[in-house]
């Protein structure tokens, strides 16, 4: 297999960049599949990586209803970090991020894994005690996690401002150093190629139409705007599209569907360390690697199928993030865009088996899914090869909505979600 290194980009520098290989396929479907994944972001890309690589299972077609890694993959701001509250979600998320780690050298492909460290903002005494809180329980999980008084929060992140007269005054921020970003076409396009190298088939323009259930109530395959694919596992990752899909196997899914904004501003040189947020006035910012300053909102108020949102939702943000760094008060907006993202009452995911025999489901992250690209795509595989949850996901089941034991990470999610 070829490597993707310096040596290899001079190479193929001198030979006109005529001879560099087809990056991924894009396969045409096939008549069965050992396993079908609904959705070709990270996360599906990722559980037919790991089906294949960790588990054997070479026979897997992702099916996408449009082009690979246009829905919330594509759409996101691009922030890791795993400062989750309670414990079942330290776990999860922190899984993610160990895997982060190694991510760019495991796929062969550079996933620009930045850890900046991610600053959390406290601007009221209810902030303060919650993000102290929060340090407390991830030290006792084993994630990173620390205070930082508003005057080592300004060192940490120079642009920051302290003024004590602003409407949101920094009183402090918990840290995260491990936290980051990563560059989210990498991640699905890094995920496509190594899923496509173990035999894996990547079909494009190929909506979901339907799932076929046998008498027995077990999944029999998908119907397709390209026909019938017959397989005996289904997984679906389909982010805000979830419970469109699980009712097509007449099943209703505790999940509401919201856009979510972000926006960039024009490029400018690197003067931004870190990712920001503030959960009080709903925003948060970091800078590309192109020096556009990445700034992420709050979720619209209303349910919908749109990747594009309020105007209002914009302005309050850009008002936030123009109180907290006055330095940006100039800069021009280039660009904003939405994504659609499925939240569950208590604020995490639904991960693991369905009451449809051959079924899964990953869903429900609202607007913490890329975070946990790599986690929620090894759990899925590790999920639908053994029929049995991973130990890490188990929690994250379905039946909790039925018996009360919910997650409630609401507080956590560090936007409106």
């Amino acid at each position: 297999m070829i490597r993707y290194n310096f040596p290899t980009l001079v190479a193929k520098a001198l030979g006109h960049h005529k001879t560099w290989p087809v990056q991924f396929p894009d396969a045409s479907p096939k008549l069965a599949y050992d396993a079908v994944i609904v959705g070709a972001g990270g996360h599906g890309l990722g559980a037919a990586y790991y089906l294949a690589k960790k588990h054997g299972i070479t026979n897997v077609a992702v099916i996408e209803k449009g082009w690979l890694g246009g829905g919330n993959t594509g759409r996101n701001t691009t922030i890791i970090r795993s400062n989750y509250l309670y414990d079942e979600s330290a776990h999860l998320y922190d899984h993610a991020v160990k895997l982060w780690d190694g991510l760019s050298a495991e796929l062969n492909y550079n996933v620009m894994y930045s850890k900046r460290g991610v600053l959390m903002l406290a601007h009221n005494v209810h902030d303060v005690q919650s993000f102290k809180r929060h340090i407390h329980s991830n030290r006792l999980n084993g994630v990173d996690n620390e205070w930082l008084t508003a005057e080592q929060a300004q060192a940490y992140c120079p642009p920051l401002s302290i003024d004590p007269r602003a409407r949101h005054p920094v009183l402090g921020a918990a840290l995260q150093r491990r936290g980051g970003t990563a560059r989210h076409d990498s991640v699905a396009w890094g995920y496509a190629r190594a899923a496509s190298a173990l035999g894996v088939d990547i079909i494009q323009n190929c909506a979901v139409t339907g799932i076929r259930r046998g008498v027995d109530g077990a999944v029999e395959g998908v119907e397709t705007e390209r026909g019938f694919i017959a397989t005996k596992k289904i997984g679906v990752s389909a982010a805000g599209n979830s419970s469109v899909v699980m009712a097509m196997a007449g099943l209703r899914f505790p999940l509401e569907s919201f856009p979510l904004q972000a926006l960039v501003s024009e490029p400018v040189k690197p003067f931004f360390p870190c990712v920001v947020m503030s959960n009080t006035v709903h925003a948060y910012m970091s800078q590309s690697d192109k020096g556009e300053l990445v700034i992420g909102a709050g979720t619209d108020a209303y349910v919908s199928y749109s990747q594009r949102g309020a105007l209002h939702i914009v302005e309050h943000t850009l008002a936030a993030i123009c109180e907290i760094f006055p330095v940006v008060r100039r800069m021009q907006m280039l660009r904003n865009w939405g994504g659609i993202v499925d939240v569950t009452p208590d604020r995490s995911p639904i991960l693991g088996k369905t009451p449809v025999k051959g079924l899964y489901v990953n869903c429900g992250w609202g607007t913490g899914g890329f975070k946990a690209t790599p986690g929620a795509a090894d759990l899925l595989a590790w999920t639908m090869a053994k029929d049995e949850p991973h130990p890490i996901n188990a929690p994250f089941n379905l039946d909790r909505f039925r018996s009360g034991r919910l997650i409630d990470e609401a507080a956590a999610a560090a936007v409106a979600h």
